[in-house]
């Protein structure tokens, strides 16, 4: 049985999203990226996108001292 199911209840309308800051900042950084990750993954099989092309975007600074 899982002991580390955090809930929170209460109606819709008179919720606001302090809960959902204090959960996602009291989770390690690979809990972030990993629930990111599947939520980017359900999203392109909704779309149609084929989930063995996604990737992080990389690019690659250069920099240099000038010289005088």
């Amino acid at each position: 049985m899982r002991k580390d199911i955090v809930e929170s209840y209460g109606r819709l309308e008179d919720l606001d999203r302090s809960f959902d800051i204090e959960f996602w900042q009291a989770q390690p950084p690979k809990a972030r990226f990993d629930a990111t990750w599947d939520m980017i993954v359900h999203y392109a099989k909704v779309k149609g996108i084929d989930v063995r092309q996604l990737r992080l975007d990389r690019s690659v600074e250069s920099f240099q001292r000038q010289r005088r």
